[in-house]
């Protein structure tokens, strides 16, 4: 399917980011620029600019205009409904250590339907709330076809676009379903470590699985968050 103009100019300007033409902190083009430079209506310039800022892209200044955010911006595992919005329910995250190609443990290569053995690329990152303190630590892990294709998965840099249209970009495959299970559990070591908790902690752990069109997996995220953190809100029609 064809991209609607301000999808383009908006794709037009993930790829400029993430190439590093406008840095974390540096203003992007002004809607009259772009308008003027993508001969359309400047409402046109500025939808394109407001889908980088409901992805946690961008940010408004006043006075300045929309700049390149300082901190990436991710949603928590089981954060990624349609609708759902970076801007929202995203929330700043540091990387830890380097991405690693591991064998997965047994539940995440059965959700990625990965033979015994086989390893998955794995990113790891520390979810913060506001004043710093950590929210939850998630675990990404791509299967090897997904992986493979996509070699920026490999680095450390955050991708401005986000996985998920990076991969799409990749690969021609996205996300057409998703699925969250959610169970409580102990903490393990190293999630106490990198959460700051003291003590035996119970965590509420989001496993959340990414299908393409065709049923096949693209990601396996698992979301571990603590309990006093921890809160799911549904509104449904009854």
């Amino acid at each position: 399917m064809a991209l609607l103009k301000y999808e383009e100019i908006a794709e037009s300007l993930r790829a400029r980011i993430a190439a590093g033409e406008f840095g974390p902190g540096e203003t992007l083009p002004s809607g009259r620029d772009l308008a003027e430079q993508w001969s359309v209506s400047r409402a046109t310039a500025i939808k394109a600019v407001d889908v980088l800022r409901n992805d946690g892209v961008v940010e408004a200044r006043q006075g300045t205009g929309f700049i390149v955010t300082e901190t990436p911006v991710a949603r928590p595992a089981g954060g990624r409904q349609a609708g759902s919005t970076r801007v929202t329910g995203g929330l700043p995250f540091l990387r830890v250590g380097v991405p690693a190609w591991v064998e997965p443990p047994a539940h995440v290569a059965e959700a990625l339907r990965m033979e015994p053995g086989t390893e998955a690329l794995c990113r790891v990152r520390v979810l913060q709330l506001p004043d710093g303190s950590p929210h939850s630590y998630v675990s990404a892990w791509f299967p090897p076809e997904v992986a493979e294709s996509s070699p920026r998965l490999a680095q450390t840099a955050p991708i401005a676009e986000g996985t998920t249209r990076y991969v799409r970009r990749q690969t021609g495959r996205f996300p057409v379903e998703g699925t969250d299970a959610t169970m409580v559990r102990l903490a393990a070591d190293i999630e106490m470590e990198h959460l700051d908790l003291t003590g035996p902690t119970a965590v509420a752990v989001t496993l959340h699985v990414a299908y393409d069109k065709d049923g096949l997996p693209l990601v396996c995220e698992e979301g571990v968050t603590p309990g006093a953190l921890y809160e799911r809100v549904d509104s449904y029609a009854m």
